[in-house]
């Protein structure tokens, strides 16, 4: 029976199914209902990978909503979010995970195993929704953050706290500053922030930058050049958990 893989988070339920060659993936809004949002991408990926709607499938949910969703298999995202990130890049002994409303730092034996790992999710600073909610402060979308111009100057913010960069960046616009440069300090703010989680848990060798906002690349070249280390963000980072799941449910790599 084939294994689906299914990351409920916080903001978007991704989905991934192993076709035999390749990882097929999905991704939906989560919304307000997360048991839907996890049964429409058990169904796109059904659709995707060319599974008859009347088959069964088995279903190994992770994220913050997988005790909501009835699955086969539940396990922790941070399990998870190793064994994907292992998977997307082997040699990478350290993962980050920014996702809409917390971040993670996960340190990896070399099989893939957890070692050790820390979490922020009691504050939105430094996460995908501290980037939207300041988007929508500076009248531009997310998409912007990944078109900042080279040689863009960048502009600090001092805050890190979510209220307060509201204000300071209300301030900055007043002043005239161009928001391409409140963006880029913006962006290395919250890649401050994950260095500085990174410190705590991991020193040496090469990351994984996994979530929705490891989609852009201004960041990871960011954390990059503040760590020393190299940051990997795969073609399928955002995928991490999903594809995790889907590889602990079919038997790869134990699970808890």
């Amino acid at each position: 029976m084939p294994n689906v893989g299914v990351d409920i988070g916080s903001t978007a339920t991704k989905g991934a199914l192993w076709n035999g060659r390749s990882f097929i993936c999905c991704i939906t809004p989560t919304g307000w209902a997360p048991r839907e949002s996890a049964a429409r991408a058990v169904a796109q990926i059904k659709r995707r990978g060319r599974i008859p709607h009347d088959h069964d499938v088995r279903v190994t949910a992770t994220g913050y909503g997988r005790n909501v969703f009835s699955a086969d298999r539940r396990v922790t995202e941070i399990t998870c979010h190793a064994a994907g990130a292992h998977y997307l890049v082997p040699t990478a002994r350290t993962v980050l995970d920014i996702g809409g409303q917390d971040s993670k730092v996960i340190s990896l034996y070399p099989d893939g195993r957890v070692a050790d790992f820390m979490m922020n999710d009691k504050c939105a600073a430094g996460t995908g929704r501290f980037l939207q909610n300041m988007a929508a402060h500076l009248g531009c979308t997310l998409a912007d953050f990944c078109g900042i111009p080279e040689g863009t100057p960048l502009q600090p913010i001092s805050s890190m706290c979510t209220v307060f960069a509201e204000s300071e960046v209300i301030g900055l616009l007043a002043r005239g500053v161009p928001k391409e440069s409140i963006c880029l300090g913006l962006l290395d703010s919250v890649a401050q922030r994950a260095v500085n989680l990174l410190s705590r848990i991991s020193e040496s060798g090469d990351i994984c930058f996994t979530g929705g906002c490891a989609q852009n690349e201004t960041l990871r070249a960011l954390i990059e050049k503040k760590t020393g280390r190299r940051v990997t963000s795969p073609k399928l980072a955002q995928y991490a958990g999903a594809i995790g799941a889907a590889i602990i449910g079919g038997g790869m790599q134990r699970g808890d």
